[in-house]
């Protein structure tokens, strides 16, 4: 296993091998993708191709994560120049805990508690219908097709934040809420294959007051910035991973919780996930890179935390490299304008 960062001083940019407490800088290539097109190019290993290239510059990691040095840490995947070939999606009702989160979050047409309902079929939400559909279909055998999960489309990499970099509740929107996750990277090879390279940490930064109103808001509610990061790790398992999610509001916590994702802690396995996301050939076109969260274990706004300005939001989990940390930025209200559309006619 081995983890990669990018790195960028405002004249050049880097790709890093992470080797405690210090960096080391790849040569010959200056970005993920590029590296990736190289392997697929020389049909050679990441793993092996990034070794080989470890042969620059060491930074102090230290310095870099904490902001102090000339170098400041991206997201550890992009397409530079054209951020329309990265495309950010995401699977819900995956972990047990968002689903009872989620269930709780549509139950807005029953005053009772789902325990008290007369009928206890009637109680469940089309989400937690969903959810039940995974746990009983969500692991198919090999070479078989298991049942479909949520998807949503969360939009292209122009939304994708590095480290560091703020979320943001737009002027529009209700709140914004983290969700603790880790993401798929994939690549699409000329010959329209998808290839995993590898996972990183990830906040799936979404809008849970909008989708509480109704959840065909679903769809709204993720269009916002998200992150991933610090560290691309490649060559990890995904069957069970622990971790922690908090929120800090100047040098207090107000919020944490220990969390868990992988296979094991999920109704679907990563290879039905996988099969329903690149089933679509709108999603195998050559050159194209994917970002496919896998779902949340647990949500602050779950516990009734209201995110405020200036918050921090951290997403660690072990093996998976340094903490992803994000402040959160709220726009004011006054900047909710009309969006005139212009005609060519």
């Amino acid at each position: 296993m081995m983890r990669l960062v990018q790195l960028d001083n405002n004249v050049s940019r880097r790709v890093a091998l992470v080797e405690e407490p210090r960096l080391r800088c790849l040569t010959e290539v200056q970005s993920v993708y590029e590296l990736v097109q190289r392997c697929l190019m020389k049909g050679s290993k990441l793993s092996e191709e990034a070794r080989v290239l470890a042969q620059g510059e060491p930074l102090d990691y230290d310095a870099v994560y904490s902001g102090t040095s000339d170098w400041r840490l991206l997201a550890p995947v992009d397409v530079p120049g054209a951020p329309s070939r990265l495309l950010i999606t995401g699977t819900g009702l995956t972990h047990f805990g968002s689903a009872k989160d989620r269930q709780a979050m549509h139950l807005a047409d029953s005053k009772k508690p789902q325990a008290e309902a007369p009928n206890a079929a009637e109680a469940l939400t089309d989400s937690m219908k969903m959810f039940r559909w995974g746990v009983e279909g969500g692991r198919p055998k090999d070479g078989e097709i298991g049942i479909a999960p949520e998807w949503f489309y969360k939009g292209n990499g122009s939304l994708l934040r590095g480290p560091s970099e703020p979320l943001t509740v737009p002027a529009y929107a209700e709140d914004g809420g983290e969700e603790a996750e880790i993401a798929g990277v994939y690549i699409v090879g000329e010959n329209g294959a998808p290839y995993r390279i590898g996972f990183v940490t990830g906040n799936e930064f979404s809008d849970h007051q909008f989708e509480k109103r109704n959840y065909l808001n679903l769809a709204g509610s993720k269009l916002r910035t998200c992150s991933i990061g610090p560290e691309l790790v490649i060559g990890a398992e995904f069957r069970a991973v622990v971790g922690e999610v908090r929120i800090q509001r100047g040098s207090d916590t107000v919020w944490s919780k220990a969390i868990a994702t992988g296979e094991e802690n999920m109704c679907h396995s990563l290879a039905n996930l996988e099969h329903h996301h690149f089933k679509f050939e709108g999603h195998r076109q050559p050159g194209d890179l994917h970002v496919h969260f896998f779902g949340a274990y647990s949500l602050s706004f779950g516990d009734k935390v209201v995110l405020q300005d200036g918050d921090w939001m951290e997403v660690r989990y072990e093996g998976f490299g340094r903490a992803l940390r994000n402040p959160i930025r709220i726009e004011g209200k006054d900047g909710n304008r009309v969006v005139r559309v212009h005609t060519l006619a």
